[in-house]
């Protein structure tokens, strides 16, 4: 559906600079359509790169027809409220973008195409794209990624919203200009719009999660490296995405993404994070089961920063790399080359 010509405008009211503009960010960062805009009205007049790390330039609008103008072709939802739900309040943006002719791409759980897919004024030539629906039903897993003979990635984490996407396509993006034989597997809304596939691992039933997570992964065996996109954490009390990930994948290595400045989850906030060695073994052992699958090591650290300054951002990778003795890096600051030396020498 969505080609890369296609010019884009993003959603993010009201969230440009918080926690759930992630999916707006990630657009931003990564996809490789032109960004004609970004919907802020508190924040219009300004540039995006005013409020977030990246290349791309890109004015704060305040409002969708002036994206309309620029070109905007399609309107990416940049915002993932809690839950996943679809605000009323989105409905008159919704409906004003269908009028215009624009297409929409959704990353929520709540779909669009129930409620707005009869509604389309442009059938012929527009269209909605629900992420979150699963493309196909699969086997239950059998560990058949296992017997592959390259290097697949697994991104675990502290907490939700630590950066795991990020990392994921950080590495991806240093080994595509190294010209490496690499693959991607997407599961979450933003790496499935950036790359155009994947698997929506949160919206398939808990029994096929894993035969999910196998399937793509098989579909790109003739890769040397798979970087597969984490999920959750084992941490977290709402989240059971990391297991189907370890068991679907097999994996061969794993980063570990954190937040630099939490030393507990963001919600609920009365879970502290643990010692992080202690952590690095917990991922490590339920990977293995005793030997039973392959045995992945973590070979990195990706620390999101962005709430230190420079200075203080690499104070703290220096001191976590020697208490831990792994490489740690910012990946959207200092790049992921040290952790795909890692890599490549393991």
């Amino acid at each position: 559906m969505l080609k890369p010509t296609h010019k884009i405008a993003v959603y993010m009211e009201g969230h440009i600079d918080s926690d759930y503009g992630k999916m707006g960010t990630g657009v931003v960062r990564y996809l490789p359509n032109p960004i004609v805009g970004v919907i802020d009205k508190k924040l219009a007049g300004n540039q995006i790169q005013d409020y977030m790390v990246t290349d791309k330039k890109a004015p704060i609008l305040a409002h969708l027809p002036e994206a309309i103008k620029l070109g905007a072709e399609v309107l990416i939802l940049g915002i993932a409220p809690s839950g996943g739900r679809i605000p009323e309040s989105w409905n008159q943006v919704i409906e004003e973008a269908l009028n215009a002719g624009l297409s929409i791409v959704n990353g929520l759980h709540d779909l669009l195409n129930p409620v707005w897919g009869t509604k389309i004024p442009f059938p012929e030539k527009q269209w909605i794209w629900d992420v979150r629906v699963p493309q196909f039903t699969p086997n239950i897993a059998t560990a058949q990624a296992a017997k592959l003979s390259n290097k697949r990635i697994l991104f675990v984490g502290t907490d939700m919203a630590v950066g795991k996407m990020t990392a994921g396509l950080e590495l991806y993006s240093h080994y595509l200009k190294q010209k490496a034989n690499i693959g991607f597997v997407a599961t979450g809304q933003i790496g499935i719009t950036v790359t155009g596939k994947g698997i929506p691992l949160d919206a398939f039933k808990v029994d096929h999660a894993c035969g999910a997570v196998e399937q793509v992964v098989l579909e790109q065996k003739d890769k040397e490296i798979i970087l597969v996109e984490g999920q959750g954490s084992l941490l977290h009390p709402g989240s059971t995405a990391t297991l189907p990930l370890m068991r679907g994948s097999c994996p061969t290595h794993l980063i570990l993404c954190l937040r630099a400045d939490k030393q507990s989850l963001r919600s609920p906030e009365n879970i502290q994070i643990p010692d992080l060695k202690k952590f690095i073994q917990l991922n490590e052992s339920l990977c293995c089961v005793l030997g039973t699958y392959p045995q992945a090591k973590v070979v990195g650290i990706a620390a999101n920063t962005s709430t230190f300054s420079a200075v203080e951002a690499q104070n703290y990778i220096t001191d976590l790399e020697k208490q831990l003795d792994l490489p740690v890096t910012d990946p959207v600051r200092f790049g992921m080359t040290k952790i795909a030396r890692a890599i490549d020498l393991s």
